[in-house]
């Protein structure tokens, strides 16, 4: 088990103490009026930890607080770590942006577009071009979530019993053949709606590696970056430092909620969200990030991948906004593109909070958060375990915070 620490002071590194000390207080009000249960933010520069704060409880019943070692359920940034082994893959050749998926998964032969209608009266043709692994990176296969509902091809997806992206009971490759009978919502590579693509791609890795999910994992990412506490399952050892998940009641308190994973090895291995990790590991992910596929002497991807996949992959150089299905048509989108399995920042002058042009990163939906700024040369996380009914400030008052603290 890795410790994070801080290790420069701020000042040392171009950031502005006094700014630093605003963004703690902030989140701490968050926690003290009850808002979230705990957080740790972590902002390093140059490769160093210049800002490390833990605040909070990670277990309000039990009064067991926020310490460094905490153990998170990072959701959805399980995705760039995916990402990252499909590149890996793509690197040694086994792999190709334009492959079609159904090279690896036959069931994604003739894929479906919707047409109209809903329920048993959906209409489809069928799709004039195939699905492929590059669509599943940038969330453009024509895939979606089932807990959208807004569109017809969301309640199929409920429908078929994949509301929340696996089927009751089914393993990995037992959901994918799930979402494959499924029509797509538009041709793929013309929209972007984020979706469950990344558990797709996560299926792929396993059908070209000839592994386990977790195992090439754990074998050729997690453990060769020192992420010794991140993985799919929480052990006996680990079980004390994971954090409570909480949701939110009709007054705006927190309650506990259920949340994977659980105990033991889980039947289905979510590429795009079964993740935990504590922020000593998430650090060591986005450092290899910053050192453009590289740490501590152990190279994952050459930096030419990683430039490719923290660039803009959308048409025109388009944000989600423009680009994206109805339901991304909204402001939070403005300015922000997306690479290879992350947002990449191609317009900070309409960005909701103030970003650098070419940072890009990507959030899980119990509120933890991380970014890569080339630029700067920064990276920050913040972990918090908050599944909110709905949109919060916490996201944009962090990039705003962390902003404000940056001198040169």
């Amino acid at each position: 088990m890795g410790h994070l620490r801080q290790e420069v002071e701020p000042g040392s590194v171009g950031l502005d103490p006094g700014a630093l000390d605003r963004l703690d207080r902030h989140f701490a009000a968050l926690v003290d009026d009850g808002r979230l249960p705990g957080f740790l933010v972590s902002v390093a520069r140059h490769g160093r930890v210049a800002h490390l704060t833990a605040y909070g409880r990670r277990d309000r019943a039990a009064e067991l607080p926020v310490e460094i070692d905490t153990l998170w359920r990072i959701y959805s940034m399980t995705k760039p770590v995916t990402s990252v082994a499909a590149l890996m893959l793509l690197e040694e050749g086994r792999l190709g942006l334009d492959d079609p998926v159904a090279d690896f998964l036959p069931a994604f032969a003739e894929p479906r577009v919707y047409v109209g209608g809903s329920g048993p009266d959906t209409r489809t043709r069928p799709a004039e071009q195939p699905v492929l692994v590059r669509h599943l990176l940038t969330h453009t296969a024509g895939l979606t979530f089932g807990f959208y509902h807004a569109h017809p091809v969301d309640a199929l997806y409920r429908d078929a019993g994949v509301e929340s992206s696996v089927a009751p009971g089914a393993d990995l490759a037992e959901t994918c053949e799930v979402y494959a009978r499924l029509p797509l919502q538009f041709e793929p590579g013309t929209r972007w709606n984020y979706s469950v693509a990344t558990n797709v791609l996560g299926r792929v890795i396993e059908v070209v590696s000839g592994q386990d999910l977790d195992d090439f994992l754990h074998r050729r990412v997690l453990g060769p970056l020192g992420m010794t506490d991140a993985g799919f399952q929480v052990t006996d050892e680990q079980a004390g430092r994971l954090a409570e998940l909480y949701g939110e009641d009709d007054e705006g308190g927190l309650v506990p909620i259920a949340g994977l994973p659980l105990r033991g090895r889980p039947r289905f291995l979510s590429g795009s969200g079964g993740m935990v990790a504590t922020a000593h590991d998430y650090h060591r992910f986005m450092e290899m990030l910053r050192r453009r596929g590289e740490l501590d002497g152990t190279r994952l991807l050459r930096p030419s991948t990683v430039d490719l996949m923290a660039s803009n992959q959308l048409p025109g150089n388009a944000d989600r906004r423009s680009f994206g299905s109805p339901v991304h048509q909204e402001p939070g989108n403005a300015g922000l593109g997306f690479g290879l399995g992350v947002s990449v920042v191609v317009d900070p002058a309409v960005t909701r909070a103030p970003s650098g042009e070419g940072a890009f990163g990507w959030s899980g939906v119990a509120t933890t958060t991380f970014w890569v700024d080339p630029r700067r040369d920064l990276t920050v996380q913040f972990l918090s375990q908050l599944r909110p009914r709905g949109s919060h400030s916490v996201f944009p008052d962090l990039k705003r915070l962390v902003h404000e603290a940056v001198r040169s």
